[in-house]
């Protein structure tokens, strides 16, 4: 049951690959160069050898930050002082150089065609891609925190409206919380922290209309998808936030903030807006976070992450570059399959699989060049 790998791209999207990548001193990997097939390729080696790292380099140039959310220094390998990764990048914009590092002193430094970006948010984005990865699960099992990041870098890859409001509400929100902190320190009122109330409800308002707009958009889906992964209860998800879905969100944020006034000076931080609100995902009308098994915990965070790229490629007109890392771990046969079929009904163009043994490697992906890696370094064949 092989399938030409040529034969999994959509013909009505050009797909985004990586044609060169370069890594040096990233997490363990000390120096990697290899040339990608259009296709892709297959990595194998055991855990901790370097597989990951690998997939989190590529993510890297595109998310220009961990997709661990760890600091930019704690990338650096150990015995090193900076990273950097370098790709080479063919896509719907042409060939694209794209290069970002950063060292232990957290600065960062991002380039495309070989001009630094005076802003690094210029650079954002410019090689889409997904990564898939047992751990992924986080996205269900922990707290609120993990889906609102999850939403905030989906959106912010593929709307610079949403990018832009992002990066204000986050300064503001910052300076307020600040101001809450001084006046509670030093006894005064909240007036300070009143001042950052209206760039909190003018971005914080973009932020909430765009969230709820991508999970109206993709609610319907993403219970098909779970089910169709294999989950025979209904799960849903929907857009948590104390604030009335009608009216003007702009005025009710802004209002909002003023009654929490005098109690988030007690607090000395901000309690009210976009930042506190979730991703609630549920099964049968119950938390999946509480009632779902490992399995149905896991399923959820596929259908989110198989949404993910259905964004990325209905507003980049493109298809990512499909990162796997040993995808189909602590996943019955079963819904291994279906994922994999889901994948495929996607449209998959190019992919990196990281796998610990070549027999894992699932059939309609035999065909991609082999690689092996063994104490961070990458080798051809397997």
């Amino acid at each position: 049951m092989h399938a030409e790998p040529a034969a999994l791209v959509a013909p009505e999207d050009a797909p985004t690959r990586v044609a060169e990548l370069a890594v040096r001193d990233f997490r363990n990997l000390s120096r990697v160069d290899v040339t990608l097939p259009p296709e892709g390729i297959a990595i194998v080696g055991e855990n901790g050898q370097g597989k990951t790292s690998f997939l989190e380099a590529v993510a890297y140039v595109e998310q220009l930050r961990s997709v661990r959310g760890a600091r930019d220094r704690d990338l650096v390998r150990f015995d090193a002082g900076a990273f950097h990764v370098h790709a080479t990048v063919h896509g719907p914009e042409g060939v694209l150089q794209l290069g970002a590092g950063a060292d232990r002193a957290g600065r960062k430094r991002v380039t495309r065609d070989g001009v630094e970006m005076a802003r690094i948010t210029d650079a954002l984005g410019a090689l889409p891609s997904v990564l898939l990865a047992p751990r992924d699960v986080t996205l269900v099992s922990d707290g609120p925190g993990e889906r609102r990041r999850f939403l905030d870098i989906t959106l912010a890859l593929t709307s610079a409206r949403y990018l832009r409001a992002l990066r204000h509400y986050r300064a503001a929100l910052e300076r307020r919380n600040a101001a809450l902190r001084d006046a509670q320190r030093h006894r005064r009122g909240a007036d300070a922290a009143a001042a950052w109330e209206p760039a909190l409800a003018e971005h914080g308002a973009v932020l909430v209309e765009e969230r709820r707009a991508w999970v109206r958009q993709h609610a319907d889906e993403f219970t098909r998808l779970s089910h169709a992964i294999g989950e025979p209860g209904r799960a849903t998800i929907a857009y948590a936030t104390t604030l009335t879905a009608d009216g003007d969100g702009h005025a009710a944020l802004r209002e909002a903030l003023e009654r929490s006034r005098e109690h988030d000076l007690r607090r000395g931080s901000t309690h009210t807006g976009p930042h506190r609100d979730d991703l609630a995902l549920s099964l049968d009308g119950r938390d999946l976070r509480v009632v779902g098994s490992a399995g149905q915990q896991r399923t959820g965070a596929i259908a989110l992450r198989l949404l993910e790229a259905a964004t990325l490629r209905a507003r980049r007109g493109t298809l990512p570059v499909l990162l796997l890392d040993d995808p189909f771990a602590e996943l019955d046969n079963r819904r291994a399959a279906r994922v994999l079929d889901l994948l495929l009904e996607a449209g998959v163009g190019q992919v990196v699989l990281c796998v610990p043994r070549p027999e894992e490697i699932p059939d309609r992906f035999t065909r991609l060049a082999r690689y092996r890696i063994a104490g961070g370094d990458l080798s051809e064949g397997a």
